[in-house]
């Protein structure tokens, strides 16, 4: 059997009222913590509570948000909240500054550079990221070598099948020609005996002729 529907009403028990309100004030503020978490969303929420006492969750800054949902509305900016919000952007772009300063600074160290100031621990630190790294570089540099020596391995076995094709196909042009010349040979041996022997013919002939002319 199903639960039945509860009527949604106000709970005349202060206490009762305070301890749920706590409840569902928590939830509610889990429940925003994971959306903002699970599905990556920009979420702001505000509380107050019937003494009016204000709770807050912001997955960003909360002016930011609001101006943001202020301005998806058509809303105008009061004059605080464009004033925070420049604040805010401000205070973003002294940080990605100081990010940067940092940044710079740590190659510098890496490469050798404005290290005068730096104690044994910050000089221990540099020497154990560049091992790392010179490991991470020879690592890459052996890899591309063992491609590259697996790659004109491959090439020179196949050149090595190309060569021995062609020198097989050689072998047998050579073996062809050579057995056309034997025959060549052969045919021409054999007409010469055929002449010589029409020759010999045709002179006895002319000598029987010239014999009975005398007498």
């Amino acid at each position: 059997m199903g639960r039945g529907k509860v009527e949604l009403k106000r709970i005349e028990n202060p206490t009762s009222r305070q301890v749920t309100f706590s409840k569902r004030r928590n939830g509610l503020l889990k429940k925003a913590l994971e959306l903002s978490i699970l599905c990556d969303a920009e979420v702001a929420l505000l509380i107050f509570s019937p003494s009016g006492k204000a709770y807050q969750f912001a997955s960003h800054d909360m002016h930011r948000t609001i101006g943001r949902f202020r301005d998806e509305r058509g809303l105008p900016q009061s004059s605080d909240q464009r004033s925070r919000s420049m604040e805010f952007w401000r205070t973003e772009i002294e940080e990605l500054k100081r990010s940067i300063d940092i940044l710079e600074t740590r190659l510098k160290h890496l490469a050798g550079e404005d290290i005068s100031m730096l104690g044994m621990k910050e000089l221990k630190q540099v020497e154990r990221q560049i091992k790392i790294g010179v490991e991470r570089i020879r690592s890459k540099k052996r890899r591309i070598i063992s491609e590259h020596s697996n790659l004109m391995k491959r090439k020179h076995r196949a050149l090595q099948e190309e060569n021995s094709r062609l020198q097989k196909r050689l072998h047998e042009l050579h073996d062809s020609y050579v057995r056309s010349s034997i025959s060549g040979v052969n045919a021409c041996n054999a007409y010469p005996s055929a002449g010589f022997f029409s020759m010999d013919l045709t002179i006895k002939h002319q000598m029987m002729i010239s014999h009975q002319l005398q007498y």
